[in-house]
Parts: C-alpha cells; sequence; structure tokens
C-alpha cells in the first residue's frame, strides 16, 4: 500500500488549505484513513480519521475548524482546513489503518504566517 500526499504550502493566518491524499495498493473494503501532524520539536498527533462508513473523529484543536471527508471509489482522503493558525504549522501525514496493518503517506507542509 503506498498513500500519497498533496495540497500543502504557505498560507496566511484565517486562510485555507485542502490537502489531498491517495492510496494503491492492495485496499480492502473496510479501513480508516485519517491524518495526523507532527510539528517541530513535538510529537505526531491525531488530527482527524474517517471510517469506510464516513464515521468521523477530530482533535479538540481542529473541531469547527477542519472537515475530512473521503471517497471510497478512489481511496482517496480529503482534510479541508478553514480559520487556520500558526499553529497548525507542521507536516501533515495521512494514514490508513486496514485490519491492524498501518500506513504512512510521506507527508506535506502547511505553513501558516503572515
Amino acid at each position: 500500500v503506498q498513500l500519497q500526499a498533496s495540497g500543502g504550502g504557505l498560507v496566511q493566518p484565517g486562510g485555507s488549505l485542502r490537502l489531498s491524499c491517495a492510496a494503491s495498493g492492495s485496499i480492502f473494503g473496510v479501513n480508516v484513513m485519517g491524518w495526523y501532524r507532527q510539528a517541530p520539536g513535538e510529537q505526531r498527533e491525531l488530527v482527524a480519521t474517517i471510517s469506510t462508513g464516513s464515521r468521523t473523529n477530530y482533535a479538540d484543536s481542529v473541531k469547527g475548524r477542519f472537515t475530512i471527508s473521503r471517497d471510497n471509489g478512489k481511496n482517496s482522503v480529503f482534510l479541508q482546513m478553514n480559520g487556520l493558525k500558526p499553529e497548525d504549522t507542521a507536516v501533515y501525514y495521512c494514514n490508513l489503518d486496514q485490519m491492524g496493518y498501518v500506513y504512512w503517506g510521506q507527508g506535506t507542509q502547511v505553513t501558516v504566517s503572515s
């Protein structure tokens, strides 16, 4: 399984970005896809996850600002980020959890700065 993330960049505070991640390889029907992030000097943390049945889970810090979605037919997951804050600056990683096997994408940098 391979995960390819895209969509990061530099944005001003209050701005928006949309991250995309496409999974390829042996993808089974039931899985959970998600986004995690890691800021410099910090541990990787959960941002949001979504199951094949569209059940979602968000970190408290992004609730109401970020929206996760997926396209099961294309094995893709998206993260719409609105109201970005400087503390959202991090490398964002997409993730696939399939029957206990966990796969990671390469990461995409999101920088929120004026």
